[in-house]
């Protein structure tokens, strides 16, 4: 492959939790990072972070004080977008906000030398709306990190409708060089992983508000092996952290779904960090203990929704979620935003604790039988509605009979 896209030095924009992960595994690697924050202060506190992270690795023996050493030197903080000229690519780590990113990119554009790749590690927003502010759309692409960055193993590479084959192969080195395992996925609202976490995430709320506890839905996932189940995530991740993303949009708020979510913010029940989300914490713990405050809170919603509870078994809870993940999965293969059913298994091992044994959603429903998996979606179609409906690919794959894994070189 052509060295035209060779990465030696990079830029970091963004001081935030992602762009410290980000920098971490970058200068972990070998390569030379400018970083910089609009508040310099960020930059320096992440400096710090950096430094504590490795002298940490050094205490448990992973690495020695001299290579701590030589990845500190590797970072250098800078102040202006003029002092990311020459390097070879960039990478923006700011929070979700379409017009803050396409500012960037345009500062970023007019700045960098014309052979310098632009990334972004945006979770879910438009790679294509990104691209389209600079005058360079084949050299921008998607890296959507996990957090934290330099500990999560998978990277989604997000190809826009322009990006070159050779800045999406020099993408992939780059996760290889940073011990990622790095997937492609297309362009669409949450790509792979987000995309399916969400329908998997909303199947989890209307259960709640059907009749289902907190601590039951993440038992009944936790027992099938998950390393988490939902309303535990979001106590590690921040409650809150949709929450403001609803707010700063300004829209979603009135969704049924996230009213529970909304009025546990509203209490400042942000999750973990607060001692209390859809959990409660002692002081300095993260064992997390069943509130009935929740349940009366979620049972209030739901009646003020209109919703009848009733008794959910912890076999309708997997089936549910599990069905959820795999008819997304199967529309995001009809879509070509996943090239294969083994790199949609590959988004939910390495990034969302999907347990090891089972081989990934995908692979579940194929050893199913996707005869089987359509018959229970169709199940689901005529008791709770429109929604459930089969993926056009779940029938075609089903008349050949064949698998997802079957499924390849589409995208």
């Amino acid at each position: 492959m052509s060295n035209e896209f060779d990465i030696k030095q990079a830029a970091v924009v963004g001081a935030g939790t992602m762009g410290r992960g980000i920098v971490i595994s970058l200068a972990s690697a070998g390569i030379e990072v400018l970083w910089l924050d609009a508040n310099a202060q960020m930059v320096t506190a992440g400096l710090k972070m950096a430094a504590e992270t490795w002298a940490h690795q050094v205490v448990k023996g992973r690495i020695s004080e001299e290579q701590a050493e030589q990845n500190l030197a590797r970072i250098q903080a800078v102040d202006s977008y003029a002092a990311l000229a020459d390097v070879d690519l960039v990478i923006e780590a700011v929070y979700e906000n379409l017009e803050l990113k396409q500012e960037i990119f345009r500062l970023l554009d007019g700045t960098l030398k014309p052979g310098a790749i632009l990334a972004s590690n945006t979770s879910a927003l438009d790679i294509d709306a990104i691209a389209a502010v600079t005058r360079r759309p084949e050299q921008v692409v998607g890296l959507h990190f996990f957090s934290p960055a330099h500990i999560m193993k998978l990277l989604e590479i997000v190809r826009g409708a322009q990006t070159s084959p050779a800045v999406l192969a020099q993408a992939t080195l780059l996760g290889q060089r940073l011990g990622k395992v790095a997937v492609v996925a297309g362009n669409c609202r949450g790509f792979i992983g987000n995309r399916m976490l969400k329908t998997y995430a909303d199947e989890a709320r209307k259960m709640l508000l059907e009749g289902a506890q907190p601590q039951q839905v993440d038992g009944a996932l936790q027992a099938f092996g998950f390393a988490m189940g939902p309303f535990r995530m979001y106590d590690v991740v921040g409650v809150d952290l949709e929450w403001r993303a609803r707010q700063l949009a300004g829209q979603g708020m009135d969704s049924p779904l996230v009213q529970v979510d909304n009025a546990l913010c509203d209490l400042e029940r942000f999750g973990q960090k607060a001692g209390r989300g859809y959990y409660r914490y002692a002081e300095g713990s993260r064992e997390a203990g069943h509130d009935p405050e929740v349940d009366a809170l979620i049972e209030r919603i739901a009646s003020n929704l209109g919703y009848h509870r009733r008794a959910i078994d912890d076999r309708e809870i997997v089936e549910r979620s599990l069905l959820a993940l795999v008819n997304e999965g199967a529309k995001i293969l009809e879509e070509n935003i996943a090239a294969s059913s083994h790199d949609i298994d590959l988004v939910y091992l390495n990034g969302y604790g999907f347990p090891a044994a089972v081989g990934g959603p995908m692979s579940w429903a194929d050893a199913q039988g996707l005869a089987s998996i359509r018959q229970r979606l169709e199940d689901l179609q005529q008791k709770l509605g429109e929604h459930w409906k089969p993926a056009a690919l779940i029938a075609e794959r089903v008349a050949a009979g064949k698998g997802f894994a079957d499924v390849e070189g589409r995208a």
